[in-house]
């Protein structure tokens, strides 16, 4: 099992950037994929969810507005979008895969990636 982040690096002020996460090892449809990130000196955070039927799709609060989730199953990935960046959006970003149930409930096994680092910075 093995997800793969990239996409990150360093972006100015304002920005954008495409995150990817690609998933091998799985049946990745039947896997909610999720986002979390994680800056310098602070906890890991949930940033948005993405379900396996359906792609419905939920965000964090503060993320709702600039952040985009979604999958391409034929192509096992996962991506984040994220527009007018900020310098707080410095952190690394990881994926995450776990199974989700019809009334959301986790279950199951659940995979990260190693993560992908985005520094915003002028």
């Amino acid at each position: 099992v093995q997800l793969v982040e990239s996409g990150g690096g360093l972006v100015q002020p304002g920005g954008s950037l495409r995150l990817s996460c690609a998933a091998s090892g799985f049946t990745f449809s039947r896997y909610s994929m999720r986002w979390y990130r994680q800056a310098p000196g602070k906890e890991r955070e949930w940033v948005a969810t993405i379900t396996s039927v359906g792609g419905t799709t939920y965000y964090a609060d503060s993320m709702k507005g600039r952040f985009t989730i979604s999958r391409d199953n034929a192509k096992n990935t996962a991506y984040l979008q994220v527009s007018n960046l900020k310098p707080e959006d410095t952190a690394v970003y990881y994926c995450n895969a776990r199974q989700r149930d019809y009334i959301g409930i986790y279950y199951g096994d659940e995979y990260w990636g190693k993560g992908t680092l985005v520094t915003v910075s002028s």
